[in-house]
């Protein structure tokens, strides 16, 4: 009988996976990769490191600020229908702040805390990345531009930011709240545990416009329009020249110390940014008149 017993533990305790908690680790060794690419071969990893360099139109080192930023499942706990969370979900300096950013893992996986929208002649990819993989520590170090903007910061592994791990962090006033930040602004599609099935609704169709025949009335209407489209392009011609008057000793500030390649990327980079800001516009006017309707699922 003993024997069948401990035959019995033995293959209980065979049968049984044990599972460790990894031990915290501060990641202080790292080897350098070039622009500012840290790496160390336990997890960890900053990318986009910079401590020394002053993006354009900084004269000088504003300020130095240090913050320590958790991320884990339990910081997530007061947000419901979320999954993972830093422990703060928005951020405020001045710009031109040298900032060190600690940031802590406290769970057993891969977690990022990822900056976007830096400008791309100083930061490779327009990025500043801290990543560690389980419990630990790694601290890295930029120098925040010069202006009012948000930044996007989040965890980019999959379904991280989607279930709550992302912030923003405002330089200077901030060019405006994103979306979606937990506990900071509304979710764009709210969540809905009410069970309730969902209803399609038909999006009505006009009918076509009918299309004038071309007349020689017509024709005289069209050289008229053509003559007020020419006043208009000289009048925002005119408008034009004056901005960039105005503007030119802003620039210029703004691009002391850069060289010929830099400033041409900053002037892309502010020339995207418009378009994406007037595309982002006109998708929020669009949704504005459209969300109440929704396009009917096809019948099976």
């Amino acid at each position: 009988m003993d024997k069948k017993v401990a035959i019995a533990v033995i293959i209980c305790s065979l049968s049984v996976t044990p599972v460790f908690a990894k031990e915290f680790q501060d990641h202080t060794q790292m080897m350098a990769h070039g622009e500012g690419h840290l790496m160390d071969m336990d997890g960890a990893m900053v990318m986009g490191q910079n401590t020394d360099t002053l993006p354009g139109g900084c004269d000088r080192i504003a300020a130095t600020k240090e913050i320590t930023v958790h991320a884990g499942h339990k910081y997530a706990e007061k947000f419901p229908g979320a999954m993972f969370a830093f422990d703060q979900q928005e951020y405020h300096f001045e710009p031109c702040t040298k900032l060190t950013v600690h940031f802590i893992n406290d769970d057993e996986i891969r977690h990022q805390w990822m900056m976007h929208g830096l400008p791309k002649y100083l930061y490779p990819k327009g990025m500043f990345h801290l990543e560690v993989s389980g419990p630990g520590k790694v601290s890295g170090t930029l120098i925040l531009p010069p202006g009012d903007k948000t930044y996007l910061v989040h965890c980019d592994i999959a379904q991280h930011m989607e279930k709550g791990m992302k912030g923003q962090l405002k330089v200077g006033k901030g060019s405006e709240d994103l979306p979606s930040i937990p506990g900071v602004t509304a979710n764009v599609f709210p969540d809905d545990y009410s069970g309730k099935p969902y209803v399609a609704e038909a999006i009505p169709i006009a009918p076509p416009v009918p299309v004038a025949p071309l007349t020689t009335a017509n024709n005289t209407s069209a050289a008229t329009n053509t003559t007020d489209t020419a006043a208009v392009f000289s009048g925002l011609t005119v408008i034009g020249l004056a901005i960039a008057l105005i503007t030119a000793p802003l620039l210029a500030k703004k691009f002391k110390g850069m060289s010929i390649g830099e400033i041409i990327a900053t002037v892309l980079e502010l020339i995207s940014h418009g378009v994406g800001a007037t595309i982002a516009f006109l998708v929020r006017l669009f949704k504005r008149f459209t969300s109440s309707k929704s396009i009917p699922l096809p019948d099976k």
